[in-house]
């Protein structure tokens, strides 16, 4: 095994990726502004998912000569145009949006947690009380309520006293 190679290999591999990275980039850019904001909300799991599959995209599109920049850009394309039409029928039709995305689920209320929930949405209690903390709580019975966003994300409301 020759050690220089995981260091260097040649100019051309730097140059295809520097001249195919600028493309690729702006060719993401330009299919981003094109599909608007709702690309890149991560709204829900699907988005996410989305979200990160355009940059590994996007990274395969950078470091693998096998991939021609107009392959990768139609990938992208493939995904944005996904990600649009997932979208657009879920706005039209509600029995769709159920099919794809997941509803907030209430994990604890009035200083309790809801042992069910948390079990159905495999959600520790430590990881409760991290998000708990993170809004400046301290324990459960500091919470009015907390709910595990349809995104992953947990929203707590804090009781007031």
């Amino acid at each position: 095994m020759d050690w220089s190679d995981m260091f260097f290999q040649d100019w051309q591999g730097i140059v295809r990726t520097v001249v195919v990275g600028l493309l690729a980039y702006a060719v993401l850019v330009l299919f981003l502004r094109i599909s608007g904001k709702r690309t890149l909300a991560k709204l829900n799991a699907f988005d996410l998912v989305v979200t990160v599959a355009l940059g590994s995209t996007l990274s395969a599109i950078l470091l693998q000569e096998a991939i021609a920049l107009a392959e990768g850009a139609v990938a992208l394309a493939v995904l944005i145009a996904a990600q649009f039409a997932v979208t657009f029928a879920s706005v039209r039709s509600s029995a769709f949006a159920d099919l794809v995305r997941s509803e907030p689920a209430l994990l604890a209320k009035d200083g309790r947690y809801c042992e069910a929930a948390m079990r159905r949405e495999r959600i520790t209690k430590e990881e409760a009380l991290s998000a708990i903390r993170s809004t400046g709580g301290h324990r459960i019975g500091d919470v009015a309520t907390l709910i595990l966003e349809s995104d992953g994300s947990m929203s707590v409301a804090l009781a007031t006293r």
